[in-house]
């Protein structure tokens, strides 16, 4: 069996870099396959506001990785029992594969990873296309092409299965094949070691807004706290274009990483800050409710909205000031949470037993 990669653009500044780097040994290493990685090569590292993606650029390194996969197959070299991987599953050209593989009698199998959609209202395809039929349709073609849909949380896995309800009776459903879906952990187990050196850093008052700058993620709140809590320094990342390694060294010396987000199927830069011992404050909704152990969770009520954030303002406030006060008295916790997470949600074992 060969594995083939199809990866997502690296972008400097996200994880999609450290994939490109070492998604390929870790499948070598639990698999025992060859693995080849399928790009699109260079891509704009401008990515468009308030996405995580450049939305003209990933479509020229879409193609291009269809392009190849296309002589792949007129040349060949696409074997039977060859695994396609897609990091992430939200690429259309699934669709061409699967009707290459099946018009060719080649019987491969094809796995893809679910980061966001449409059927999510608060992600960036949800607030500007929403529910029109051309990205459902899409959406529930790509869920069928793919063998395994891999899911990181159950809460994601849920609302991805909202989708397939019927508009005009939300009652019924429209058949979806659930064994299709597997939840796994994501193929992060790198982070521990590549944070190591930014860990035992001396902590300062620093509390950090690690989030894109989009509407689901209600910088407005963060900002609000700013002028709440003076004795404090608020840093918004994105604001401050910094590298990765200026990023995590940041990381290393805060106390404090803030969410009030109303979007999060899983939540990287959390994860990030447990493993270099800054206090995770988020809200109990969305995949944090699964995830957070219940130190480091707060009322979903509390920042539901701005109007409900104002009228918790001081339980918000106080909620800041006894992690920023207490540090020390969360450190158990956060040892607890870090080995939570590193297990659950942020180790590929699963995923590599399912390509097997």
């Amino acid at each position: 069996m060969t594995i083939y990669i199809v990866d997502i653009e690296a972008v400097d500044t996200r994880y999609t870099k450290q994939w490109k780097e070492h998604l390929p040994n870790q499948l070598r290493k639990s698999t025992n396959a060859e693995v080849v990685t399928i790009s699109g090569g260079e891509t704009p590292q401008a990515t468009t506001p308030g996405a995580f993606l450049n939305f003209g650029g990933t479509n020229i390194y879409k193609s291009k990785q269809l392009e190849q996969i296309g002589e792949m197959f007129c040349n060949g070299k696409i074997k039977s029992g060859d695994y396609f991987l897609y990091t992430d599953a939200w690429n259309p050209t699934v669709i061409q594969l699967r009707y290459m593989a099946e018009l060719l009698g080649v019987d491969i199998r094809i796995g893809g990873l679910w980061h966001a959609g449409s059927y999510d209202p608060h992600d960036f395809l949800g607030r500007l296309i929403g529910d029109k039929p051309w990205v459902r349709n899409a959406e529930r073609s790509m869920f069928a092409c793919y063998n395994d849909n891999f899911f990181a949380t159950q809460f994601h896995i849920d609302l991805f299965l909202q989708s397939f309800k019927n508009k005009d009776n939300p009652v019924q459903w429209q058949h979806v094949d659930e064994s299709r879906i597997k939840k796994v952990g994501w193929p992060m187990e790198y982070l521990k070691n590549s944070l190591d050196s930014y860990k035992g850093m001396p902590k300062k008052d620093i509390i950090l807004f690690p989030h894109r700058i989009a509407p689901e993620k209600q910088l407005n709140i963060f900002d609000d706290l700013k002028t709440q809590l003076p004795e404090y320094e608020f840093v918004v990342c994105q604001e401050k274009e910094l590298t990765k390694n200026e990023y995590h060294n940041l990381l290393g010396e805060a106390k404090l990483v803030f969410s009030a987000n109303l979007q999060e199927t899983l939540g990287i830069s959390w994860y990030e800050g447990v493993l270099v011992d800054t206090i995770p404050m988020v809200p109990d909704r969305l995949s944090y409710s699964e995830m957070a152990i219940h130190e480091f969770k707060y009322p979903n009520i509390w920042t539901k909205n701005f109007d409900q954030y104002t009228k918790n303002k001081d339980q918000v406030v106080g909620k800041i000031k006894d992690y920023m006060e207490n540090y020390d008295n969360y450190k158990r916790a956060l040892e607890k949470q870090k080995l939570v997470l590193s297990r659950m949600f942020f180790s590929g074992e699963a995923l590599y037993k399912a390509i097997k």
